[in-house]
């Protein structure tokens, strides 16, 4: 088992947690019966518990929003964010600007999902970095939409109760308590607000409605953690209807635990299935890329109050398989809407990436896997900036792992159901979730950067630049800052002031190489080698009352990974290495989804005045993408003076900017193009181990993925050792050596 991924078994069966609809399922053929979900009558699926029962603790208790302000590169990013898309929809994106949350008419779906999406995001960031101008846009929201919440209880632009659906108020809850717990003094508004719709929504579920479309009933597990949140911070009295509104959405939601079994859960590419999975098929709603991504969490959301143990290790056969068989390298979930396998011409949607980090960062805290928080950062360092332009004011809906070409296709695409524009960087690309839901990325990552631990620890979950003053759980006053240019170095340096004794735990990433790792205390000499725990990856350090200093060496090594088709993924601690294959940009007159996407439904739109920074933009490479690597040549180099600390460059993902890279040897080799982007190479027969190089062997340059919009991350091997016997050439898809000629530089 590698350190990266869990080798998925998927024979590894638990009789306990089928249900009825997976039994049905076994040979995934179950195409043409209706939906089942986890119970088809309420709260009959397991006991209630008396009210005020406490639920099942955090492993690592989560601090509020506003404890951790980021530094360095992070702050940066952020800051991008601030003056970027994310930070200027409210002035002129026509979701959210002009949004019917706010009596406005812009919104691309019947769900009224855009303002809650974009809520969920401006929350975390206008709180992160204290900024007067978003947290105005925050608070003026929640203002609104609260002044006008209906007086049976239901918050929301709906005003027939034959168009309401929960799914909404998901992402509209997670963005209250966030503002709740930044702003306390806002909880007199907002608390007893969210108590009456709770109110409503229970009752609805009992009547069972509000999950007429497929969304609620499949993401049910987002109302959960804010269910739990109101339940231990603020439950009014009202602990019976919480707990009972929980039970509530675990039985008329679907069944993720079910689909997480041997039997049901698909291993297969989805394009080779028997019985092709449609967007009505009962299992499309757990197929579904972003709704994956969601649904990761779901068996530690449920465990809070049920306290059934099997539902833990279904949860993580669930990650386990999901990242194996549906996982792009660069940390996210392959979906162009729906999963397919791990084909490197498929794409993963920026709302999954998103949606990934915060499940994998909400796993951490609650199961304490150090494979979790592992995840969250690679997705969070790889997937994520991958999919914005450098200025953060342009974003793809769907990024690959090969992709040497980002602008727009001819019909019909690669993809299940993304438009000929969906790999264009731009404002609204395709489906406009992905610009009102990429806001949170980052945000939550440094929310949940910093944890409590035990009685009088805190941790440092998610590794990054940061400051937390908080409290430990016994009240011991800590200040943390943390200087550091990780993951472009490996080290941290840590500045710690406390009001008593009290542990500092730091976690260590699973590809850490233990010779090259330390930890050394108050600049006294002495270095100590790592301890982590077996399963948390915690490393504890006991520091006196008062000042100290931490100085944490986490050694990496070039790590080559099998992906698909007999390639490879190259890593370096937590950053993936993709081939640079040079990149020019043509800028593109911006374009809506309805306008861009031909075969999109149009939806209600007001004219926007859009601010100069908004363009589209394509990118194409300017040296051939068709290239095999030979692993043994690699060699890790960095620009960074780690003892004489100097700012990274401000934008960190711009082309060239980061200071970290590997060169090797490589040739080019036969390659052909499907629908316009590399086509998956056919696997290497039995007993032949790398591929017949077309050309000389040439130097390569490899730069982590998030810096190259145009970018070949999953590589063919060749052997380019001077004894080499050249081995026969491998053929394409149609029996015939082809040699591509294309408009593109191959």
């Amino acid at each position: 088992m590698n350190r990266r991924f869990f080798v998925a078994n998927p024979w590894n069966r638990n009789d306990n947690i089928y249900s009825t609809l997976m039994l049905l399922i076994r040979s995934q053929t179950l195409h043409s019966l209706p939906l089942i979900h986890a119970s088809d009558d309420a709260i009959l699926d397991d006991p209630i518990p008396m009210p005020n029962v406490s639920l099942v603790p955090f492993t690592f208790v989560p601090l509020p929003l506003g404890s951790i302000i980021p530094l360095g590169w992070l702050a940066d990013q952020l800051g991008l964010m601030a003056n970027g898309l994310a930070g200027r929809q409210y002035e002129f994106y026509h979701i959210v600007h002009n949004s019917p949350w706010l009596g406005g008419v812009s919104e691309y779906s019947v769900l009224n999902e855009g303002l809650p999406y974009w809520f969920n995001g401006l929350v975390p960031l206008a709180y992160g970095l204290n900024d007067t101008r978003l947290i105005l846009q925050v608070e003026n929201v929640s203002d609104y939409v609260l002044n006008r919440q209906q007086s049976d209880g239901w918050i929301g632009p709906e005003t027939s109760v034959a168009d309401r659906d929960l799914w909404a108020r998901f992402p509209f809850f997670l963005g209250l308590i966030q503002l709740v717990e930044a702003e306390p003094s806002r909880a007199a508004k907002i608390i007893p607000a969210m108590h009456r719709f709770v109110q409503l929504m229970h009752s609805m579920l009992i009547e069972k409605v509000g999950f007429d479309q497929i969304w609620g009933s499949v993401r049910y597990q987002d109302m959960l953690i804010s269910l739990q949140w109101l339940y231990e911070h603020y439950p009014e009295g009202n602990q019976e209807v919480l707990l009972e509104t929980m039970y509530l959405l675990k039985a008329r939601g679907l069944d993720w635990s079910g689909y997480w079994t041997e039997g049901s859960f698909i291993y297969r590419d989805l394009d080779t299935v028997k019985h092709p999975i449609t967007d009505k098929s009962p299992l499309f709603p757990f197929t579904h890329g972003v709704n994956a991504a969601q649904g990761l969490k779901t068996g530690a959301t449920l465990h809070r109050f049920t306290r059934n143990e099997s539902l833990l290790d279904n949860n993580r056969n669930g990650v386990n398989w999901t990242f194996t068989y549906h996982g792009d390298p660069a940390g996210s979930i392959i979906g162009d809407e729906r999963e397919s396998g791990i084909n490197a011409n498929r794409g993963s949607e920026l709302c999954t990436a998103v949606e990934t980090m915060y499940s994998m960062s909400y796993l951490y805290q609650t199961l304490g896997d150090n494979f979790f928080g592992d995840r969250c950062e690679l997705a969070a360092f790889n997937a994520l900036p991958v999919s914005i332009t450098s200025d953060h004011w342009a974003h793809q809906y769907l990024a690959l792992a090969s992709e040497p070409y980002s602008g727009p296709l001819e019909h019909p695409t690669p993809f299940w159901n993304v438009g000929h524009y969906g790999i264009v960087y731009g404002l609204e690309p395709n489906y406009p979730c992905c610009t009102v839901n990429m806001p949170q990325g980052l945000p939550k990552f440094l929310s949940a950067s910093f944890v409590r631990v035990g009685d009088n620890g805190i941790g440092h979950a998610l590794l990054g630049p940061a400051q937390v003053i908080t409290s430990t759980l016994s009240n011991t006053s800590v200040t943390i800052r943390c200087d550091t240019d990780y993951p472009f170095s490996p080290v941290l340096n840590y500045s710690i002031t406390s009001s008593a004794s009290f542990t500092l735990h730091l976690r260590v990433p699973s590809w850490y190489v233990p010779a090259n790792s330390s930890i050394s205390i108050n600049d006294n000499g002495a270095e100590y080698p790592l301890t982590p725990d077996p399963r948390t990856g915690m490393t504890s350090i006991f520091l006196p009352a008062g000042n100290s200093t931490v100085t944490y060496t986490l050694g990496a090594a070039i790590q080559v990974l099998p992906r698909a088709n007999s390639t490879v993924a190259v890593y370096h601690g937590s950053l993936l290495y993709a081939l640079d294959v040079g990149q020019t940009m043509t800028t593109l007159t911006p374009k809506l989804y309805n306008v861009s996407y031909a075969d999109g439904d149009p939806y209600h739109i007001s004219t926007p005045s859009l601010p100069p920074e908004v363009h589209d933009f394509a990118f194409t490479n300017t040296t051939p993408w068709n290239i095999a690597i030979d692993p043994s040549t690699l060699v890790f180099h960095t620009t960074a003076n780690v003892l004489n600390h100097t700012a990274l460059p401000n934008p960190i993902f711009e082309y060239g900017a980061p200071p970290t890279y590997i060169t090797g040897k490589g040739c080019q080799v036969d390659w052909p193009l499907y629908k316009g982007l590399p086509a998956p190479l056919p696997a290497l027969g039995n007993g032949i181990k790398h591929r017949n190089c077309t050309g000389n062997v040439t130097d390569v340059i490899l730069r982590p993925y998030g810096s190259l919009k145009v970018h070949m991350a999953e590589l063919p091997t060749a052997d380019l050792s001077p004894n080499h016997t050249r081995q026969p050439s491998l053929r394409s898809h149609q029996g015939q050596v082809q040699k591509v000629i294309d408009k593109r530089v191959f």
